[in-house]
Protein backbone atom coordinates (compact mmCIF):
# COMPACT_ATOMS: atom_id res chain seq x y z
CA UNK A 1 0.00 0.00 0.00
CA UNK A 2 1.80 3.32 -0.92
CA UNK A 3 -0.66 5.18 0.90
CA UNK A 4 1.02 7.07 3.95
CA UNK A 5 4.37 6.05 2.62
CA UNK A 6 6.45 8.88 5.01
CA UNK A 7 4.17 8.79 8.24
CA UNK A 8 4.66 5.25 7.99
CA UNK A 9 8.26 5.35 8.35
CA UNK A 10 8.18 8.09 10.41
CA UNK A 11 6.03 5.98 13.03
CA UNK A 12 8.45 3.30 12.55
CA UNK A 13 11.22 5.84 13.66
CA UNK A 14 9.61 7.09 16.58
CA UNK A 15 8.81 3.46 17.27
CA UNK A 16 12.82 2.83 17.91
CA UNK A 17 13.42 5.89 19.27
CA UNK A 18 10.32 5.38 22.16
CA UNK A 19 11.86 1.75 22.64
CA UNK A 20 15.93 3.37 23.10
CA UNK A 21 14.36 5.99 25.13
CA UNK A 22 12.79 3.80 27.87
CA UNK A 23 16.12 1.64 28.07
CA UNK A 24 17.96 4.80 28.62
CA UNK A 25 15.36 5.85 31.21
CA UNK A 26 15.79 2.64 32.70
CA UNK A 27 19.27 2.64 33.37
CA UNK A 28 18.62 6.61 34.77
CA UNK A 29 15.99 4.41 37.05
CA UNK A 30 18.82 1.79 38.31
CA UNK A 31 22.14 4.13 38.39
CA UNK A 32 21.01 7.57 39.53
CA UNK A 33 22.11 8.11 42.78
CA UNK A 34 22.02 11.28 45.32
CA UNK A 35 19.73 13.45 47.46
CA UNK A 36 17.04 13.85 45.19
CA UNK A 37 16.66 9.92 44.39
CA UNK A 38 13.35 9.16 46.41
CA UNK A 39 11.49 11.89 44.26
CA UNK A 40 13.08 10.95 40.81
CA UNK A 41 13.70 7.63 41.04
CA UNK A 42 9.37 6.30 40.49
CA UNK A 43 9.19 9.40 37.97
CA UNK A 44 11.51 7.37 35.72
CA UNK A 45 9.25 4.74 36.22
CA UNK A 46 5.96 7.11 35.28
CA UNK A 47 7.89 8.36 32.10
CA UNK A 48 8.63 4.74 31.08
CA UNK A 49 4.90 3.83 31.61
CA UNK A 50 3.78 6.89 29.96
CA UNK A 51 5.95 5.89 26.94
CA UNK A 52 5.40 2.47 26.91
CA UNK A 53 1.11 3.63 25.71
CA UNK A 54 2.76 6.11 23.60
CA UNK A 55 4.98 3.29 21.76
CA UNK A 56 1.55 0.73 21.93
CA UNK A 57 -0.81 3.47 20.20
CA UNK A 58 2.12 4.23 17.48
CA UNK A 59 2.50 0.69 16.33
CA UNK A 60 -1.08 0.26 16.76
CA UNK A 61 -2.08 2.51 14.33
CA UNK A 62 1.04 1.66 12.26
CA UNK A 63 -0.58 -1.70 11.22
CA UNK A 64 -3.77 0.49 11.46
CA UNK A 65 -2.81 1.87 7.96
CA UNK A 66 -0.58 -0.97 6.55
CA UNK A 67 2.64 -0.66 7.86
CA UNK A 68 4.58 -3.39 9.97
CA UNK A 69 6.34 -2.12 13.26
CA UNK A 70 10.01 -2.52 13.65
CA UNK A 71 9.79 -5.15 16.70
CA UNK A 72 13.35 -6.04 17.38
CA UNK A 73 15.82 -4.48 19.42
CA UNK A 74 18.20 -5.11 16.57
CA UNK A 75 15.82 -2.95 14.54
CA UNK A 76 15.47 -0.51 17.28
CA UNK A 77 19.05 0.24 17.47
CA UNK A 78 19.63 0.28 14.17
CA UNK A 79 17.03 3.40 13.65
CA UNK A 80 17.06 4.97 16.48
CA UNK A 81 18.76 8.50 16.62
CA UNK A 82 19.23 7.97 20.46
CA UNK A 83 21.88 7.26 22.11
CA UNK A 84 22.74 3.02 23.18
CA UNK A 85 25.65 3.33 25.75
CA UNK A 86 26.35 1.40 28.51
CA UNK A 87 26.87 3.32 32.09
CA UNK A 88 28.53 2.19 35.20
CA UNK A 89 28.14 3.18 38.68
CA UNK A 90 29.03 7.31 39.11
CA UNK A 91 29.36 7.93 35.27
CA UNK A 92 27.01 10.47 35.84
CA UNK A 93 25.89 12.90 38.14
CA UNK A 94 22.27 12.58 39.08
CA UNK A 95 22.06 16.52 37.24
CA UNK A 96 23.74 15.30 34.20
CA UNK A 97 21.32 12.11 34.06
CA UNK A 98 18.81 14.93 33.83
CA UNK A 99 20.41 17.06 31.25
CA UNK A 100 21.05 13.72 29.21
CA UNK A 101 17.17 12.92 30.05
CA UNK A 102 16.51 16.29 28.93
CA UNK A 103 18.26 16.25 25.49
CA UNK A 104 16.60 12.60 24.64
CA UNK A 105 13.17 14.32 25.64
CA UNK A 106 14.23 16.99 22.91
CA UNK A 107 15.06 14.64 20.50
CA UNK A 108 12.13 13.36 20.22
CA UNK A 109 9.45 16.19 20.50
CA UNK A 110 11.44 17.54 17.35
CA UNK A 111 10.67 13.92 15.71
CA UNK A 112 6.89 14.59 16.71
CA UNK A 113 7.07 17.58 14.85
CA UNK A 114 8.53 15.96 11.99
CA UNK A 115 5.45 13.73 12.04
CA UNK A 116 2.70 15.93 12.51
CA UNK A 117 4.57 18.12 9.60
CA UNK A 118 4.66 14.62 7.10
CA UNK A 119 0.71 13.91 8.27
CA UNK A 120 -0.06 17.02 7.35
CA UNK A 121 1.46 16.46 3.83
CA UNK A 122 -0.06 13.47 3.20
CA UNK A 123 -3.21 14.40 4.66
CA UNK A 124 -3.65 11.16 7.36
CA UNK A 125 -5.51 13.72 10.05
CA UNK A 126 -6.13 10.75 12.66
CA UNK A 127 -2.21 9.93 12.78
CA UNK A 128 -1.77 13.63 13.10
CA UNK A 129 -4.37 14.01 15.88
CA UNK A 130 -2.24 11.04 18.14
CA UNK A 131 1.18 12.71 17.09
CA UNK A 132 -0.04 16.01 18.51
CA UNK A 133 -1.36 14.23 21.94
CA UNK A 134 1.95 12.00 21.99
CA UNK A 135 4.04 15.37 21.70
CA UNK A 136 2.01 17.57 23.66
CA UNK A 137 2.95 15.18 26.69
CA UNK A 138 6.73 15.29 26.01
CA UNK A 139 6.78 18.61 25.57
CA UNK A 140 5.07 19.27 29.27
CA UNK A 141 8.06 16.33 30.22
CA UNK A 142 10.66 18.71 28.77
CA UNK A 143 9.08 22.05 30.33
CA UNK A 144 9.58 19.62 33.92
CA UNK A 145 13.08 18.52 33.59
CA UNK A 146 13.80 22.05 32.62
CA UNK A 147 12.60 23.60 35.54
CA UNK A 148 14.31 21.00 37.36
CA UNK A 149 17.70 22.09 35.81
CA UNK A 150 16.81 25.33 36.72
CA UNK A 151 16.11 26.90 33.04
CA UNK A 152 13.13 27.04 30.70
CA UNK A 153 11.95 24.95 28.57
CA UNK A 154 13.08 26.56 25.42
CA UNK A 155 16.47 26.68 26.86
Amino acid sequence: MAQYKKTKAQLNQLIADLSQLQVNIQQIHWYMRGSQFFKLHPLMDDYNDALANQLDEIAERLIAIGGAPLSTTHEFIENTGLPDEKVTWDQYSLKQYMERLDTQFKYLSDQYQKGIEITDEEKDFSTQDLLIECHTLIDKYIWMISAYLGRGAQD
